[in-house]
């Protein structure tokens, strides 16, 4: 079940970790954000042996890189110039693994993580496939590329981790083309079900004092495309009892 619009059910946002005090305050900031990054690095390099293991994969990752495949398929079949595609948050590679296996038609894929073992776990599995993808380990908020590098950038389940989401969104936007899009898919956290398994449930579990995941509400997470200068933005849902969604923006 897919919907293009909603009416969040949920009666109150949660505050964005992101908005910090303003100015005088950048030293708890960073100190802030720092966490946030440690805390994720040590999470995910300890899952990186099991992560194509975790039941993570069928309920959130699979939807997930179903809804980018259909995206991209449909924007891309029809143009024979091979693409160039960016990853961020790219785990052990396995959705750049799968546009390597399609007929689109890729010149370069590349995956970065801030995790060097989901890293090394993709770069042993991509060994196998034909035209494989390359990974890097890095930093969303930092990207290690040239404006307009890309002509996509994905990023899936990895936007609550980041402290500085609005500055993630701008990075993306500076690596891309003109044309070029960005799909990122998140936690739909706008309704009952939602709220409690991504505000309650997954926030408990993956955060600490020092270090909170947020997940972005659908209305924020269409500012940020705003505000980073994207068009033709458009935002759909999926999922009921795993419910996810999706943004797309143009550059």
């Amino acid at each position: 079940m897919e919907s293009d619009s909603t009416q969040p059910s949920v009666p109150s946002t949660p505050a964005d970790p992101g908005q910090r005090p303003g100015p005088g305050s950048s030293q708890p900031c960073q100190t802030v954000s720092k966490s946030v990054k440690r805390r994720a690095r040590h999470e995910f390099d300890g899952w990186a042996k099991t992560y194509d293991r975790s039941i993570v994969q069928h309920l959130l990752f699979r939807p997930a890189y179903r809804m980018f495949m259909e995206e991209l398929y449909e924007w891309r079949r029809h143009i024979p110039d091979p693409f160039d595609g960016l990853d961020i948050g790219s785990g052990t590679g396995s959705w750049l693994a799968m546009i390597a296996g399609s007929p689109l038609p890729s010149r370069r894929l590349v995956g970065l993580d801030y995790s060097g073992e989901m890293c090394r776990v993709a770069e042993q599995k991509a060994q196998t496939i034909e035209g494989a993808p390359s990974f890097i380990n890095g930093d969303s908020e930092h990207l290690p590329f040239a404006d307009g590098a890309f002509d996509f950038v994905t990023c899936s389940h990895s936007f609550h981790h980041y402290p500085n989401q609005a500055a993630a969104v701008r990075e993306m936007r500076r690596v891309l083309r003109p044309g070029g899009r960005l799909m990122l898919i998140d936690g739909f956290r706008d309704n009952i079900i939602g709220w409690v398994l991504f505000d309650v449930l997954i926030t408990r579990a993956e955060s600490t004092p020092e270090a909170r995941v947020f997940h972005a509400p659908w209305s924020m997470m269409r500012q940020y495309f705003v505000d980073s200068g994207f068009t033709q933005i458009r935002q759909r849902k999926t999922g009921i009892w795993a419910p996810i969604f999706l943004t797309v923006g143009t550059a």
